[in-house]
């Protein structure tokens, strides 16, 4: 919304006296010198003498719409001249809508009350090099056609730029902004340096457009810097630059490639709604970096420190690297980054989400992904994870369920399980900053709302899918932890997986852990061997190996013979048959069967079954523990 403009009385120069104050006049639009009928400019030399004479150090100063010239000026700085400083030194100033054809040299100045410059046009250089602005500094709408010059400048009140034009360089380098800084629509057309300025309040620069470079390197920003919307048409240069509060950089485009960075943000960068069109590399220390709906049309690599990152529905044209940068920063050879605003923060990179991202385009390098959420991601096949990747852990320990005690297997996680499996066992949600307990599952953002929680059949579907990212990267140890998450999904799931499958599911879980627990299969081959030996020793092994039986009859010189063997048979008591020698026998028994070879062993009727069973099962017990074996050290 535009500023009206002022109220002024018109110099009468060129002008119908008798016209209205208020409209625009034909003539100059310069305010009345006090006592006189003209500006400044048209005072004649006599009364202009005179007035400039009256004038002190730190006087108001009034010329609303004057034309001044380099001389003329130059005439107002040195009746305002402080003997003491050598600078001049003006009270409140009043210089809205005034035209400087020549340059203008305010370099020095010191202004002890407002300083209004609101409309002015600048048509040559423009100076306030090291000015020191005591109260607000309004330069809305101003018109620079030449170079402008704020370096070292030092605004203590409120900073004003809205809606000014900057048509050749400006610089703003070593500037102190003690207040609000605000740049909000501001049209740089040429390069704009805020090199190791310094803004204490807000920094505004919301829909500014850089045509050319903006260089904030070494810049400092105490308070909260916004750049939502702005238009980077040239390089953006942020190397060395500290942000104490939030960077808002919603919705800024990003024209030309670039490095962007390093700088340091205690707070939140906000890339939300960015758009990079060419190639760039982002290297950022902050503690959150959020880069929701942010478009990356070309390559890019974001070497992030410390961060928790937010890449939530980002659109990615082209691959995207995430990288855990794993020293500080250095924006020079020999110039390394102070991080000291960011001590006591999490150590490692984090991702939060990459919901409805296209996969396809992303790597991960070195990322926790502890809390990620995955759910609703394209192509997580693709996904590339390179690196020291982690992903959270089961809880620890033993944890009690009613009179059932129950201690989760170690292996890797999602998000997702966490998120389902604190819900059902009936987690209270918990505070906002609490970290939850290692022995516990780790509820979701949502937690415990059922319809946003993801179910098992939708983590069995995120899990199959990372589980082939693994493969196709030769991790089979993650894929085997992936596989195993994605068959526990399936069990639980009752809405997608049919009952007899689940059950399936249960007696492999049971029996081997998905064939990925080794010390479960052998466990149990273990059990098996011994119950298969306690039985053979019981019921299955003779009391006494039966000698073959000769019967024959003789017809003559004809003598014909038939031997046969008579069934095994057990006589003695249980407390016999329970001995070294027959545990000898048991075993040799066993352990044939383990390798499908039949001992030779005279066995009864009932061993003959047992030793048939025990070479149906211990095999695939044994098979099942060897799978498992592998799938931990295959590459």
């Amino acid at each position: 919304m535009s500023t009206p403009l002022p109220r002024w009385t018109y110099c009468a120069h060129g002008a119908d006296p008798t016209a209205d104050p208020t409209a625009d006049p034909i003539g100059c639009r310069g305010i009345r010198v006090p006592g006189h009928t003209a500006c400044l400019a048209h005072l004649s030399d006599t009364d202009r003498a005179t007035y400039l004479a009256s004038l002190t150090p730190g006087a108001d100063i009034d010329h609303r719409g004057t034309p001044f010239t380099q001389d003329l000026l130059d005439q107002l700085l040195r009746a305002l001249r402080d003997a003491t400083t050598g600078k001049p030194h003006m009270g409140t100033v009043q210089l809205g809508q005034a035209q400087f054809s020549g340059p203008a040299g305010f370099g020095g100045v010191q202004f002890s009350g407002p300083a209004g410059f609101s409309g002015v046009q600048f048509s040559g250089p423009a100076w306030f090099d090291r000015a020191q602005f005591s109260g607000p500094a309004w330069f809305g709408r101003a018109q620079f056609s030449g170079p402008a010059g704020f370096s070292g400048a030092q605004f203590s009140g409120n900073a004003r730029f809205g809606g000014a034009q900057f048509s050749a360089n400006a610089r703003f380098d070593r500037a102190q902004f003690s207040g609000p800084a605000l740049f909000g629509g501001v049209q740089f057309s040429n390069a704009a340096w805020f090199e190791e300025a310094q803004f204490s309040g807000t920094a505004g620069f919301g829909g500014v457009q850089f045509s050319n470079a903006a260089r904030f390197d070494r810049a400092q920003f105490s308070g909260t810097a916004v750049f939502a919307g702005v238009q980077f048409s040239g390089p953006a240069g942020f190397g060395g630059a500290q942000f104490s509060g939030t960077a808002g950089f919603g919705g800024a485009r990003f024209a030309v490639a670039s490095g962007w960075g390093p700088f340091v943000c205690a707070g939140v960068v906000d890339l939300s709604g960015a758009v990079f069109e060419a190639p760039v590399t982002l290297e950022i220390a902050a503690s959150e970096v959020r880069c929701e709906r942010t478009r990356w049309e070309s390559t890019a690599t974001v070497r992030l420190r410390y961060a928790m990152a937010d890449l939530g529905h980002a659109v990615l044209s082209a691959p995207v690297a995430i990288t855990a940068h794993p020293v500080p920063f250095t924006s020079s050879p020999a110039d390394t980054v102070d991080e000291s605003v960011l001590a006591g923060c999490h150590d490692g990179v984090r991702v939060a989400s990459i919901q409805g991202v296209d996969a396809a385009h992303l790597v991960l390098t070195d990322i926790d992904l502890t809390d990620c959420l995955f759910s609703g991601a394209f192509h997580l096949d693709q996904l590339r994870l390179e690196g020291r990747t982690i992903f959270p852990p089961t809880p620890t320990g033993w944890n009690r369920h009613g009179i059932r005690l129950t201690r989760w297997t170690r292996r890797r996680t999602l998000a997702e399980e966490h998120h389902w499996r604190a819900q059902t066992a009936g987690q209270p949600a918990l505070p906002p900053g609490h970290t939850p307990s290692p022995r516990q599952w780790r509820p979701g953002p949502y937690h415990p709302d059922p319809a946003r929680t993801p179910d098992p059949e939708d983590v069995a579907a995120l899990y199959r899918q990372l589980r082939k990212a693994f493969e196709d990267g030769k991790n089979e140890p993650g894929a085997a932890d992936f596989y195993y998450g994605e068959c526990e999904m399936r069990r639980h799931d009752h809405t997608g997986t049919p009952k007899g499958e689940r059950r399936l599911l249960w007696a492999y879980w049971l029996l081997s852990g998905y064939g990925l627990r080794a010390s479960r299969a052998f466990t149990w081959l273990l059990a098996a061997m011994s119950l298969t030996v306690l039985l053979l020793m019981g019921v299955g092994l003779p009391t006494h190996d039966p000698d073959p039986a000769t019967t024959g009859t003789l017809h003559g010189s004809k003598i014909s013979l038939h031997t046969s063997t008579p069934d095994p048979a057990l006589h003695d008591t249980w407390s016999k048959r329970m001995t070294w020698a027959r545990a000898e026998k048991a075993t040799r028994v066993a352990v044939n069967s383990v390798v499908f070879r039949s001992s030779g062993q005279n066995l009864t009727t009932a061993g003959t079954y047992i030793e048939m069973l025990s070479r149906l099962l211990e095999p695939t017990l044994l098979a099942l523990g060897v799978l498992a074996i592998r799938g931990r050290i295959k590459r």
